[in-house]
């Protein structure tokens, strides 16, 4: 029994040694989930703004045309890295729902040592109601 006296505090000294570096890992995590979730609301927000913009114009053209240049905007001012921005445009007609798309490839670097891709094509959709008294009749 001599040796289980020579054993005693190990197990404390093993807590205080794994302690910080699992303490490293979980916030490593949470730095890649933040990033990941970041970039989604962030997406969100070009949407409902590239929606906005395109629900005040008078030809599906210029929506299309101001959409995107409103989405390129909010996503440099928004601090996302994104590549290959596609930014759909559907239903601008007077009274109907405009509805516009963004989707495009977001930087996540920095979550490799989880397995956590570099890169993740992100989508998301926004809509926005058409003035109904618009001066223009189709939209189109």
């Amino acid at each position: 029994m001599s040796w289980w006296r020579d054993q005693r505090g190990s197990a404390a000294a093993e807590v205080a040694l794994w302690a910080p570096i699992m303490v490293m890992a979980l916030v490593f995590v949470a730095v890649v989930v933040h990033r990941g979730v970041d970039a989604r609301l962030r997406l969100n927000d070009v949407a409902h703004q590239a929606a906005r913009a395109a629900s005040i114009e008078h030809t599906n053209a210029r929506a299309v045309a101001e959409a995107t240049a409103v989405a390129t905007q909010a996503l440099a001012g928004a601090g996302i890295s994104c590549r290959g921005l596609n930014v759909e445009v559907g239903g601008l007609r007077p009274g109907a729902m405009v509805t516009v798309t963004v989707s495009c490839t977001v930087d996540l670097s920095g979550g490799a040592l989880l397995g956590v891709p570099a890169a993740k094509r992100l989508s998301s959709t926004a809509s926005e109601v058409v003035d109904a008294w618009r001066s223009e009749g189709s939209g189109t």
